[in-house]
């Protein structure tokens, strides 16, 4: 597999939906995630891509549940490799 088979643009962009549909802003999200808004700002923007650790930090912030979001991950990618 290649260095960009993941998607960091479509992990954010998901990211970015769940925290505006939960009414938080990127600031209060980071500081209940344990995270920097900056880090967390990057993540949305697709310029970084997530830990797993991040990515149940998030969740758990978020109050969503972790297999949710890397399921629609996961369909994304399945969409984009078809």
């Amino acid at each position: 597999m290649g260095n960009n088979w993941l998607d960091s643009k479509v992990v954010g962009t998901l990211i970015r939906y769940e925290r505006q549909k939960a009414g938080l802003t990127q600031e209060t999200l980071s500081g209940l995630a344990g995270i920097g808004r900056t880090h967390l700002s990057a993540i949305e923007r697709g310029a970084r891509l997530p830990t797993l650790e991040t990515v149940f930090r998030i969740c758990y912030a978020l109050q969503i549940d972790a297999c949710e979001l890397i399921r629609e991950i996961n369909k994304t990618i399945t969409i984009n490799t078809l």
